[in-house]
């Protein structure tokens, strides 16, 4: 299936039924009175994260969901039947906006997260309602509210733990695949991924974390060069970035250190906040490198482009703030163990830290809670 990660769509509520205007015609009752009912409910259009939908592909070919009326009142105290609501399935980390004022109408985060895009209308109301002491036979009614009518701009964010990041051909493709099921398109020529892949990387039988790979990036992305551009917003999900470089590129005049600047350069240039994430280096293909030249390398590699970062060791505390780098061959395997490894020690930590910044924000709301509060009309007349 071909990969949408966004549409444009309008949604239209029902118009709820109109009250009716009716009296009591029976035999002896000679003084019947009001009986006309309420109007039914509008339909009402809802949007609901479904983790069994991965792209937006649907929206792209029907435009248009419209929800039915409501079913208008009767007599003999009769309500007009409410309309059926429509429910849109849409991908989990599917962002919703309102394409005529901007507001965010919906982030959709986790499975099953159910948000209304377009209210229906309240039915009208009966006569019935409208008797009293001086008006016993009242023929006034009200018609029934209009739905709620938007355009929508659906935009999908790919929801993963780790995101790789780096130019076509670094190798990332092969990597997600060394590391999880995921089965990406894999060849010798750039640009070969075409739209974003996620891997689930399991650690052992209870944890877990997603890794998203997207089409590689190259210089003048966020203009919209190349294909990248398009998902870079993929990136602003993840937690931890991973920069991928091919460290033996098959072209002698390509520069991996140029390179690696050009991708950090266009990470800023696009959004400041993707470029403060948490990102860590990893150095690749070395399978097709002696361990010699593969060491001349890196150390000429991260001369070049200034980056302090140093190895992972299991000996010293976990630092969340440190970048790590990482030398790797995605292809024979050698060193992603040690990677995920430290990717899982990352993640537990980040969930940790969150657990604890969450019970004391908690804490802190109780103690408020929990002081007297002063008799400000006290202080007034004092």
């Amino acid at each position: 299936m071909k990969f949408i990660d966004e549409a444009k769509i309008e949604v239209a509520a029902g118009r709820g039924g109109n009250g009716a205007t009716s009296f009591r015609r029976e035999k002896f009752v000679p003084r019947g009175g009001p009986d006309g009912g309420d109007g039914g409910r509008g339909g009402s259009v809802y949007a609901e994260a479904d983790e069994n939908t991965n792209t937006l592909v649907e929206y792209r070919f029907v435009k248009r969901y419209q929800a039915e009326n409501g079913e208008k009142g009767h007599g003999s105290d009769r309500y007009g039947a409410g309309a059926d609501d429509i429910t849109l399935k849409m991908p989990v980390g599917t962002l919703i906006r309102d394409i005529d004022t901007g507001e965010i109408v919906a982030d959709l985060t986790h499975h099953g997260q159910r948000v209304c895009l377009a209210r229906g209308g309240k039915g009208g109301l009966g006569n019935i309602h409208f008797k009293s002491s001086v008006n016993r036979a009242p023929k006034q009614s009200t018609p029934g509210e209009e739905g709620e009518a938007r355009s929508l701009m659906l935009e999908l964010k790919v929801l993963a733990d780790v995101g790789l990041l780096g130019m076509p051909n670094a190798g990332k493709s092969t990597l997600i695949t060394a590391v999880s099921a995921a089965r990406p398109k894999i060849a010798d020529y750039p640009f070969t991924t075409l739209h974003p892949n996620l891997g689930v990387v399991r650690l052992d039988e209870n944890h877990s974390f997603v890794m998203a790979d997207i089409p590689g990036l190259i210089e003048g992305a966020a203009e919209g060069a190349g294909l990248g551009h398009r998902f870079l917003k993929h990136l602003s999900r993840t937690g931890l970035l991973l920069h991928v470089v091919d460290l033996a590129p098959f072209d002698e005049e390509t520069d991996p250190a140029a390179e690696a600047l050009a991708i950090i350069n266009e990470l800023r240039k696009y959004d400041e906040e993707l470029f403060d994430k948490p990102r860590w280096l990893v150095l690749n293909k070395l399978d097709m490198l002696s361990e010699e030249e593969a060491q001349e390398r890196a150390a000429a590699f991260l001369e070049t482009v200034g980056w302090d970062y140093p190895a992972p060791d299991d000996r010293f505390e976990f630092d969340m703030h440190t970048p790590r780098l990482f030398k790797i061959s995605a292809l024979t395997h050698q060193g992603t163990q040690d990677l995920v490894h430290q990717i899982g020690r990352y993640l537990t930590e980040k969930k940790r830290l969150a657990a604890e910044a969450e019970a004391a924000g908690k804490a802190a709301a109780d103690i408020t809670a929990a002081q007297p509060k002063t008799d400000t009309s006290v202080l007034k007349a004092e």
